[in-house]
């Protein structure tokens, strides 16, 4: 046998394997999504994402308390209002008496430390369902939706969100914001995140379920990108880079670990964040529930293949449950 064959002597013993990756997952990679609604009491359960719950404002101290002090950095905000009135230019996404605003102030005040990211989209407030402004024949009417995205985007920076992360896919929607962050002083104290290469998956189901945010006709396959698009994702990514995104995501993950890794080259002096999208999470409780696998084996085998491909921020519903399985 030739030298060059002998590999396993290098992870032979637990520590010298876990000095094969190059990086190692951290509680501080989990950014945990929550859905907020605007029952200031609730707490719903969600049953098609397993264990995790709708939350009114008035609940977030005992929910997140225990997380953070496990060692929880940072979380994302989804709204879900349920008793506004929505309408065609989802006036309720910057409410100030809305969820998301409420919930900002709330863990500013009760978890200082926190970092808060906001989802900036308005499907989940437009009588229509759909990510933008709409022409008479339905069709998204790219100016005024990017013009809204914006205004939303800076709503939630003066409301205190240290992140804003448009989810939209609209184009140019990325500068838009950067110009109007700029304009309002906050470009320098609040991050911005696209979800750059986000994809139209069929993986999203249980999101729409816990959101509300499913369109009432049609898809949304005009604006989030083709699952064969490897060519429109790469182009996504550059074009947000250049167009002042300080983060860039790539949504669904596991499926798209090629758009990771190919992120992690084209933009390689930006963080990189995927999203374990709600199909992700709830594939794996399956087959965990079924006896395929164990559980704990599989999120670690998931989340680390992510890494693998370039992934320094993870967003993810597991993340409480790595906040205890990263303990030791």
């Amino acid at each position: 046998m030739d030298i060059s064959s002998i590999l396993q002597g290098g992870y032979q013993h637990p520590l010298s394997r876990s000095w094969q990756g190059r990086r190692q997952l951290t509680k501080s990679m989990f950014m945990y999504p929550i859905f907020i609604t605007d029952d200031p009491d609730a707490s719903v359960i969600i049953p098609s994402l397993p264990g995790q719950r709708r939350w009114g404002v008035n609940m977030l101290e005992s929910f997140l308390g225990p997380l953070v002090k496990k060692g929880l950095q940072s979380v994302i905000l989804f709204g879900v209002p349920l008793t506004c009135e929505k309408d065609g230019r989802g006036t309720p996404a910057d409410d100030p008496s809305g969820p998301v605003i409420q919930a900002i102030k709330k863990i500013r005040q009760l978890f200082p430390s926190l970092y808060i990211a906001c989802d900036v989209c308005l499907c989940e407030y437009t009588s229509h369902g759909h990510c933008g402004l709409l022409h008479d024949d339905g069709t998204i009417n790219t100016k005024p939706s990017v013009l809204r995205l914006a205004e939303v985007a800076v709503n939630y920076a003066k409301a205190g969100a240290h992140c804003v992360a448009p989810s939209d896919m609209m184009d140019g929607r990325i500068k838009a914001i950067k110009l109007a962050l700029m304009d309002a002083d906050l470009a320098s104290k609040c991050t911005l995140m696209s979800y750059s290469a986000k994809f139209a998956s069929a993986l999203y189901g249980p999101f729409r379920d816990a959101a509300g945010s499913a369109p009432s006709f049609g898809n949304r396959k005009c604006y989030q990108l083709p699952p064969t698009a490897k060519g429109l994702a790469r182009r996504a990514i550059q074009r947000d880079a250049a167009e002042g995104a300080d983060i860039i995501m790539v949504k669904p993950a596991l499926p798209y670990l090629d758009i990771i890794s190919d992120a992690a080259q084209l933009a390689p002096d930006h963080p990189l964040a995927c999203y374990q999208v709600s199909g992700e999470f709830a594939m794996v409780h399956a087959g965990a529930a079924a006896g395929v696998y164990d559980l704990k084996t599989m999120a670690f085998e998931t989340t680390e293949s992510m890494v693998r491909a370039g992934a320094t921020l993870i967003l993810s519903y597991f993340t409480p449950d790595f906040l205890d399985w990263l303990e030791v």
